[in-house]
């Protein structure tokens, strides 16, 4: 599944290059043109935040500041582009919450390289989440195997046996992919007559229950289920 970037800059032609090369190298560019309209479109959770700093309306540390602020979006990743040099401004983006801060003019490749640093550095954090005292962490998921409890966000939600079991398989496994005959057998055995359409039923009321981190189960078209890497 491709990773989702928002380019929030007041300068369509920054816009522009920026989302050419970023859906050159296999992203998805989502874009804005001020702090409003990022914050908005933030709602829908990009992978990745690419913010300048100097914007109309609001300007980029107040934009993260308020970003960070947010249940909804405090997780996403947020690199700064300035125009500006200097380390008070590189030590107020980083205190807000910001991953990298980078300078204008902007080196495509550099950027390029900044974002894939960002990714790996998010990706090793969940998989090092994966802990040895049997519980699953994400950066707004729970799941703790020796109590059956679930937490999203800071809120306990309850599961029933059979969708706790699931949820705790696939996200066991990030980026395995686990097809329905696989997750009816590890979760319901041989002995238990079952359909896939069963399967399907538990994925849409786990994701009910996720609530915002539904996105976090994946459908593979046409063949079964995993829990994003």
């Amino acid at each position: 599944m491709k990773k989702r970037v928002l380019v929030v800059d007041d300068e369509k032609d920054i816009v522009d290059l920026l989302s050419y090369n970023l859906k050159k190298e296999g992203y998805e560019v989502l874009s804005a043109h001020n702090g409003l309209e990022a914050i908005s479109i933030a709602a829908s959770r990009p992978d990745l935040i690419i913010l300048d700093l100097m914007m109309p309306l609001l300007d980029g540390f107040e934009t993260c500041k308020r970003l960070k602020s947010s249940p909804e979006t405090e997780s996403i990743p947020v690199i700064f582009l300035t125009a500006k040099s200097g380390e008070v401004d590189e030590v107020v983006g980083l205190e807000l919450g910001a991953d990298d801060y980078i300078q204008k003019p902007i080196s495509p490749r550099t950027l390029l390289a900044r974002v894939k640093a960002v990714f790996r550095r998010v990706d090793t954090a969940t998989q090092e989440s994966l802990s040895a005292d049997g519980v699953i962490r994400t950066d707004r998921l729970e799941i703790n195997r020796a109590n059956f409890t679930v937490r999203v966000g800071r809120k306990e939600v309850v599961f029933p046996k059979k969708e706790f079991e699931v949820l705790s398989l696939l996200a066991s496994h990030p980026g395995r992919v686990y097809t329905r005959e696989m997750l009816l057998n590890s979760i319901w055995g041989d002995n238990v007559v079952v359909v896939d359409r069963t399967v399907d039923v538990h994925i849409r009321k786990i994701r009910e229950k996720l609530g915002p981190e539904s996105s976090l189960i994946e459908t593979i078209k046409g063949v079964g289920y995993r829990f994003k890497a």
